[in-house]
């Protein structure tokens, strides 16, 4: 990995918000102009060269997306982000066998993705939310996944790692466990994805989701990966163009074959070919060397920031590179924009999990999330920024 490939990293800026979105290397940005510039056509759609091309492309990425996860090519969905591949789950699926006094079983630290579908599901179908206790460490066990599994259970939904904590849960074990039980299982991937080998095989999840642009791709493309004897009891959420062979009628509709059925309308295709381009660069890197070199910088700051009297690391003991912390007495967002001054971008707030608060006790925390293209040198920076409590408030005002 090269650090001029990021053309965001030459505008002077220390990026620590990649739990949120990450940067793009200048081959993803090249690929995106080439589209637009020389073969800006719809796919699956025309009889000419390039279209053709863009077909080609477009299903280029389709199998590199396939192989980064070890799935099979029908069994990935392309989506408009995690967001909307956990609503097709909901809604294109449970919706049909969720049945009253059911059981759906989620997890306090989940992002509102991973809440709201299934929180309008419990409401569409009579289905109950539950959710499985967290451990001192905020941290998921399977022995509080297996007290909170009842006979009605039928579904559970989390994610591999937490957005807030930064947990790793033990989802293979999960996996195991719930299918000798006949439950579902549906994991969000979209802050495990990017930063860690995944294979779907050896998981043994029912339906996975994540998101391009959380990976050094665009915004607007996400995955919805299932097992294929699942995904052709989906029903399309979305009808319309491309996902139908032919109708006739009201009772005379026929759609096409996986996974096309469920990829209703133009897609975002200029995005999906530069994604793939994206996973060349990650496979290129290894997905293993990410994983250390977070966990690496991980430590690196925590060590520092345990060193600080009044900043608070909430989740010392996290299996990723997401670091939660507080500085006391001081709300985060004022120690975010007093880091801004600086060019530091880091995350404050609930981080999307709303209802996380009653958990860890605040209701609001700073995040520092790495990746890949993060370095030593910027935390010693972020560091001695907050080592001067007296600093921080002088400088909000």
């Amino acid at each position: 990995m090269n650090r001029e490939d990021f053309p965001m990293l030459k505008n002077n800026i220390i990026y620590f918000d990649n739990g949120a979105t990450t940067f793009k290397p200048v081959s993803l940005i090249d690929t995106t102009g080439y589209y637009y510039k020389e073969i800006c056509a719809n796919a699956h759609r025309g009889d000419y060269e390039i279209s053709y091309k863009v077909d080609t492309l477009y299903e280029e990425t389709r199998k590199k997306v396939a192989n980064f996860i070890n799935a099979k090519r029908e069994e990935i969905v392309f989506t408009s982000g995690a967001t909307e591949s956990l609503n097709m789950i909901a809604n294109g699926f449970f919706a049909h066998i969720l049945e009253p006094g059911d059981e759906i079983l989620l997890t306090l630290s989940e992002h509102a993705s991973n809440v709201l579908p299934w929180f309008r599901l419990s409401k569409m179908t009579g289905a109950i939310i539950k959710y499985i206790d967290l451990d001192s460490n905020l941290h998921v066990t399977m022995n509080n996944v297996i007290s909170a599994i009842t006979p009605r259970t039928k579904v559970i939904s989390l994610a591999a790692i937490t957005n807030v904590v930064g947990d790793e849960r033990p989802i293979k074990e999960i996996c195991k466990y719930a299918h000798e039980h006949n439950i579902f299982v549906c994991v969000d991937g979209a802050q495990s994805v990017p930063h860690e080998k995944t294979d779907v095989v050896d998981m043994d999840c029912d339906f996975l989701v994540f998101s391009a642009h959380k990976m050094c791709g665009p915004t607007g493309v996400g995955i919805l990966y299932g097992k294929r004897e699942l995904l052709e009891e989906v029903e399309p959420t979305n009808l319309g163009g491309g996902m139908n062979e032919s109708f006739d009628s009201v009772d005379q509709v026929y759609l096409k074959e996986l996974p096309t059925r469920l990829e209703a309308g133009t897609p975002n295709i200029a995005g999906i070919i530069a994604f793939g381009v994206a996973i060349d660069y990650l496979s290129k890197i290894g997905m293993d060397n990410i994983k250390l070199y977070e966990i690496k910088l991980k430590k690196y700051l925590i060590n520092k920031l345990k060193k600080i009297p009044h900043v608070n690391v909430i989740n010392e003991e996290c299996d990723s590179g997401i670091v939660a912390f507080n500085v006391e007495g001081v709300f985060p967002q004022d120690v975010a924009y007093y880091l801004n001054k600086y060019n530091i971008c880091v995350r404050a707030g609930n981080h999307c999990a709303k209802i996380l608060k009653n958990a860890i006790g605040v209701k609001n925390t700073l995040r520092v999330s790495f990746y890949f293209y993060n370095t030593e040198a910027e935390i010693d920076k972020l560091v001695e920024l907050l080592e001067d409590k007296n600093r921080i408030i002088s400088e909000m005002i």
